[in-house]
């Protein structure tokens, strides 16, 4: 059994911190716990280990968020890894900071990066973790405020709520989708 994690986020020092990169993190975390290191690879920043008899594919996309559909469908293929087994997490602003909804399938939301990754696998149907980031910004401001710092309030409770992420990201590779979903949403 292979899975394909991706950690959606925009690459660069200057991006680290920002909202936006909150799938990055999550990616960095499951790798520490895994004590697997990223290597610079084809398209996305790249590491593997095993967990519970799976292997497991991390990658976080160095082609921007815009771009981030070619990565993963590079990696699914590169690794013949099958579409059931790719979970994207990304940050969400449709849901209050630090909540996290699992779905198999849906739109973009209007967030970029699955719009590159629903164009170039050409499907809506793949497992994706939301992680909430809140909204809390003017009319306009969108992308200021996903390309800005977590405020001194969020960053109090950022590492509990990228554990749990983590925790569901495991949850999907070792029991599967359906029971990490009844896990990990609405609580």
């Amino acid at each position: 059994m292979k899975y394909l994690i991706v950690g959606l986020g925009n690459p660069g020092e200057e991006y680290s911190e920002t909202r936006h990169n909150i799938g990055f993190k999550i990616a960095d975390a499951l790798a520490e716990q895994a004590k697997a290191f990223f290597t610079l690879d084809r398209l996305a920043h790249m590491c593997q280990f095993r967990f519970k008899g799976r292997s497991v594919t991390l990658i976080k996309p160095t082609t921007y968020m815009n771009l981030s559909g070619k990565a993963v469908n590079y990696w699914l293929q590169e690794e013949k890894i099958l579409m059931e087994n790719l979970f994207v997490v990304t940050d969400d602003i449709a849901l209050p900071f630090g909540t996290i909804r699992i779905r198999a399938k849906g739109r973009d939301g209007g967030h970029n990066g699955l719009t590159s990754v629903i164009e170039s696998l050409n499907t809506t149907v793949f497992a994706r973790l939301r992680f909430g980031i809140g909204n809390e910004f003017n009319k306009g401001g969108q992308s200021d405020y996903v390309l800005g710092k977590w405020s001194n309030d969020e960053n109090k409770l950022i590492g509990e709520r990228i554990e749990k992420s983590v925790e569901a990201v495991k949850s999907f590779v070792s029991i599967g989708l359906a029971r990490t979903m009844n896990a990990y949403n609405n609580k």
